[in-house]
């Protein structure tokens, strides 16, 4: 009984020492916890405010990064009002005003690559001061309206509604809620500004393409408001661009956020998405509100407007990771698209960078080009390597095979422009473009050997030769209107262009 005594006891007093190591153990834990905070407030200046000067400069920072990606997002807004105000500044502007490059269009315009080998008709609309638009299309145009944001409207020609017959388009604001009579291939317009983009088709003469009957066909263009009496309606006026310099690009200062400023306040609400309104907004670009941007932030903006542009050329020199803007698995042409719709969509998302990259270089987006179309569309392979992967240099010359039977029910045409912009390079050779109608030097097998140079190599014939500009990149662009079958199954491939010794 008095062992038993012993043996609890001893036993109470183990449980009893456990439980307080136990008890101080826990204590222990519970006092090293209490010093602990969340991993993000330990990220984040360990839970306090940061440094005043740390704070403005992360600010400042932040400002400029929200101004570069506002550059972005906004640049085919941008590229259409540069085309615009360089327009009007020189051919006047209104409904009525249809500048037609008569003669063809060549390096004095100073156009994202524009394409010498057809007639080009460009005009803007604007639907808030001039209500709904009636557009009088002629047949066989190969054109489109698109919105100031470049998002299209519709095609116009062998895609579009009217078949390649011509027809009535009547443009509708994007608030219009009136009647729209019956007779017309009717569209409403996400903005009020509206890009007219019609190009003709030059036949085939003895000496090469014959503008004239293409120009007459443009000129057929009506444009007038739609409950406009006639004897009320402005005469259409058809200025020549042709042999004029003429700046139609994009602006590269502060005013390219003036004009951003303007575009905003003047469109409707919708024009625009929300997330880039919200990015617009970080800089101070919100509709209806004053944009005053103090002395720091104008640094900013202006740093923006100038690097943004070099990291959109960095991404496409250094191509991208995914490979989608290459055209062919054995050469060096690219889609500018790089798979995506006209309107930048790939599979789950709104390629926004593809899309920057694209307004850089170019203008006007619309399913005819990305649709694979038989014999009506249009494909645009370019390339800025030569075969061995080297990027073009215009002290250099080289030579472009194109084998036998291009696939372009309508005509092939290759054209070289400046790499940063796509201007034309602008060499004494004022139009650096070469196309099927053209009195070109083909071999016996029906292929066509075409070449570049600041000089014309001594193998290559005058009808064959693209002029460079020394000390300057460039890009060779191929055009297929009416691009057929061979195309889209590979059949037919340019070859790359290669290093002349």
């Amino acid at each position: 009984m008095r062992r038993l005594t012993t043996l609890a006891y001893a036993s109470l007093l183990a449980t009893s020492l456990a439980g307080t190591m136990l008890a101080t153990t826990s204590s222990a834990v519970a006092q090293d916890d209490s010093n602990k905070i969340p991993p993000l407030m330990e990220q984040i200046n360990k839970g306090n405010w940061l440094p005043q000067q740390e704070a403005e400069t992360l600010r400042d920072e932040f400002y400029y990064q929200n101004a570069v990606q506002a550059y972005i997002l906004t640049i085919p807004i941008l590229n259409t009002i540069g085309l615009r105000d360089g327009s009007e500044a020189v051919f006047g502007g209104g409904y009525n005003v249809l500048p037609i490059w008569k003669d063809r269009m060549d390096s004095r315009a100073w156009v994202p690559t524009p394409n010498a080998d057809v007639i080009y008709s460009m005009s803007y609309l604007d639907l808030k001061k001039d209500g709904p638009l009636v557009v009088a299309a002629p047949p066989n145009v190969i054109g489109m309206f698109t919105d100031f944001y470049q998002r299209t409207i519709t095609d116009v020609g062998a895609i579009g509604p009217d078949g390649a017959k011509g027809g009535l388009y009547l443009l509708l604001p994007p608030d219009y809620d009136g009647e729209v009579p019956k007779g017309y291939f009717a569209f409403k317009s996400p903005t009020y500004n509206v890009f007219l983009f019609f190009r003709t088709i030059m036949p085939k003469g003895e000496n090469g393409p014959e503008p004239e009957p293409a120009v007459a066909n443009a000129e057929r263009t009506r444009i007038y408001p739609l409950w406009a009496l006639e004897k009320d309606v402005k005469p259409m006026e058809f200025p020549n661009g042709s042999g004029k310099t003429v700046n139609m690009m994009y602006p590269t200062g502060s005013s390219y956020w003036t004009k951003l400023k303007e575009f905003v306040d003047y469109e409707p609400v919708a024009s625009i998405d929300p997330v880039t309104r919200g990015v617009l907004a970080a800089i101070g670009i919100v509709k209806g509100q004053k944009f005053e941007p103090d002395d720091k932030q104008s640094e900013a903006l202006q740093k923006a407007v100038e690097t943004a542009p070099k990291m959109i050329l960095a991404g496409r020199q250094l191509g991208r990771p995914d490979k989608r803007n290459l055209y062919y698995k054995d050469r060096q042409y690219e889609n500018i698209w790089a798979g995506a719709t006209a309107d930048w969509m790939q599979d789950s998302y709104l390629d926004v960078i593809q899309r920057a990259s694209y307004f850089q270089i170019a203008y006007s987006s619309a399913p005819a080009m990305v649709m694979r179309t038989i014999n009506a569309g249009s494909k645009y392979p370019f390339t800025a390597r030569d075969a061995d992967g080297d990027f073009l240099e215009g002290s250099k010359s080289y030579k472009l095979h194109l084998p036998p039977h291009p696939p372009a029910a309508l005509f092939w045409a290759v054209t070289a422009y400046n790499v940063t912009d796509g201007t034309m390079t602008a060499a004494k050779q004022l139009m650096p473009s070469i196309n099927g109608f053209n009195k070109v030097k083909t071999n016996d097998d029906g292929s066509v050997d075409l070449f570049f140079g600041p000089a014309k190599p001594a193998e290559a014939p005058d009808s064959n030769w693209i002029q460079t500009v020394e000390g300057l990149n460039f890009l060779a662009a191929l055009r297929l209107y009416g691009s057929g079958v061979e195309f889209f199954d590979q059949t037919w491939k340019p070859d790359d262009i290669v290093k002349l010794k």
